[in-house]
């Protein structure tokens, strides 16, 4: 049982490593199967490859994949004066319900995106952007807010979706800190081989090392698959920059989840292997919107939904068994005539928060003094830096392209 730690007094100081510049990835192995892993169990460690996953997890339980799919959501401007402006997509504005209606908008849409050199984007003026195809993608400032902008795209082929038009005129989002130009073979391997659900600026990194031949060889072992939604926000890459929790504002994502990946969850509730932090991110989230359901049946979707800290002060002394929160989800659901949630997550897992969903985690290595780090240590405790330092003792690449670890959950 972890030891209770309040999460806002966390100092992110205490959760930095150094990471030298070389052992970030800068790109993927020429197999994706055949990146490293390490395997940490009962405080050991060990050291095997992806491909030999169907012999490290035991015959019936469930892996809990992401298939959440990374739009294309840098887009290069010019000025009327010529000069190159870059948009980067992180959202859709609040006017859409959820991320697939947003994609869905045909002529015009309204985004909140990051801006490179909003300074010089003058008021009322309307950026361009032309394909060779001959589509025409025009951007105009809609709204100023705090680090971001509300950006109205429109464009001169209207039977075109906002998704189709992503694929013509973006360029694939790599993450900042591969130190390069993303190039074609981006568009290809920054995307799981079970991608499905647009609406992502990240991908969801762990499921990177999957082929279609490892998925099935793990469904020969018995293992299953599980499919959820979370849409990566690019939020993810941000390190810490508060010293404590406290002041630290965790980005929210959507999330997209069927009835019967419920039902399936519950049937598997005491096996289940969480394949990269979005989908334990997700996994969590369905756990304490059980909880929510089962103490406030009457609860709209909004109440459900679940905010940064209220897990914290709220729930935890509520918590009650994964399949008595997924059973009473279920109800809240079937009541309403639900087919799937959909619906923002802000969960912030820390180290003092308890798993409740999963026995594993099958993730990269993260970043100094980011929130996935925190996800780790919650999971594994101080041994994270046991972790890291054999990690970075024994040529394991790190990050995004780089290698990964399957990590048992101190139960």
């Amino acid at each position: 049982m972890a030891t209770r730690e309040n999460p806002r007094s966390i100092r992110i100081e205490a959760y930095r490593y150094e990471l030298p510049e070389e052992r970030i990835a800068l790109y993927p192995l020429s197999e994706r199967d055949a990146s490293k892993l390490l395997v940490y169990q009962e405080g050991s460690i060990r050291e095997s490859v992806y491909r030999n996953l169907p012999n490290l997890i035991p015959s019936g339980y469930t892996l809990v994949f992401n298939n959440t799919k990374v739009v294309q959501a840098r887009l290069a401007f010019r000025k009327p004066t010529g000069g190159a402006m870059e948009l980067f997509c992180l959202e859709p504005d609040k006017r859409y319900p959820d991320i697939t209606t947003a994609m869905l908008q045909k002529g015009d849409v309204y985004w909140v995106c990051l801006v490179g050199g909003a300074a010089k984007w003058k008021d009322g003026q309307v950026l361009e952007l032309v394909t060779e195809s001959g589509l025409l993608l025009k951007a105009s400032l809609a709204e100023k807010r705090s680090g971001e902008f509300l950006i109205r795209f429109s464009w001169n082929q209207p039977s075109l979706s906002f998704a189709e038009v992503l694929h013509l005129a973006g360029k694939v989002p790599i993450p900042p800190y591969i130190k390069r130009a993303a190039d074609s073979t981006d568009e290809h391997r920054y995307q799981t081989v079970y991608a499905a659900a647009e609406g992502s600026v990240a991908a969801p990194t762990a499921g990177l090392h999957f082929t279609d031949s490892l998925l099935e060889q793990l469904a020969a072992k018995n293992i299953r698959k599980e499919m959820v939604t979370l849409h990566v926000g690019a939020g993810t890459f941000q390190p810490v920059k508060a010293v404590t929790m406290q002041d630290h504002a965790m980005h929210a994502e959507f999330i997209d989840v069927s009835r019967a990946s419920i039902e399936n969850l519950l049937q598997q509730a005491d096996h289940l292997v969480a394949v990269g932090t979005t989908s334990l991110r997700t996994l969590e989230t369905l756990y304490w919107m059980g909880v929510k359901a089962h103490y406030l049946p009457e609860a709209a979707i909004g109440e459900l939904s679940i905010d940064q800290w209220e897990v914290y002060d709220d729930w935890m002394q509520k918590a009650i068994p994964s399949k008595e929160a997924l059973s009473s989800l279920l109800t809240w659901m079937d009541n309403r005539k639900l087919d799937c949630l959909i619906c923002k997550t802000q969960i912030l897992i820390t180290p003092g928060y308890t798993m409740r969903m999963i026995k594993g985690l099958i993730t990269n290595f993260h970043q100094p003094q980011s929130t996935l780090l925190l996800l780790v240590a919650a999971a594994v405790g101080e041994d994270w830096r046991k972790i890291y330092q054999y990690a970075l003792d024994h040529g394991f690449r790190f990050l995004s392209y780089g290698d990964g670890s399957l990590l048992w959950c101190r139960q």
